[in-house]
């Protein structure tokens, strides 16, 4: 039941994603240049992103126990340490200058595959090295 319902989430994410445009790299890199043909798309995207997600901590917040699991798998650290700001520096550079965060990257392999094919690579690559470092 659990890889049913993931496979759901799954599948309305990227429906979403595909919906509002944000597997188009240029949309994102539009909304970056803001001195330019500015494109603020992605800020109501992002914000109705914010309101589902407080819907769904609120609704965590009163529930004993997850529906399809025993425990829930919330953050539990509230500190803001320099693995935390490198690791968001990072995945907004990279995001800023490809246009793709990962799961628009991976839908890039269907849609431009001969772009997508790099930036799943170095996705892969970069996740590899970073297992290898935290061992």
């Amino acid at each position: 039941m659990i890889l049913f319902i993931t496979l759901i989430c799954g599948l309305l994410f990227g429906f979403g994603l595909a919906l509002s445009e944000m597997t188009n790299p240029a949309v994102v890199i539009g909304f970056l240049d803001i001195f330019g043909d500015w494109n603020p798309s992605l800020i109501i995207v992002m914000g109705s992103a914010v309101f589902v997600s407080m819907i769904g901590y609120l609704i965590s917040k009163k529930q004993i126990k997850p529906f399809f699991t025993q425990v829930w798998s919330l953050p539990t650290s509230r500190i803001i340490d320099r693995k935390l700001v490198c690791g968001s520096a990072l995945f907004g550079i990279g995001w800023g200058l490809s246009g793709y965060c990962p799961g628009p990257g991976l839908t890039s392999l269907t849609n431009n595959p001969a772009e997508g094919i790099y930036f799943v690579l170095a996705l892969v690559l970069g996740s590899a090295i970073y297992h290898i470092q935290t061992r």
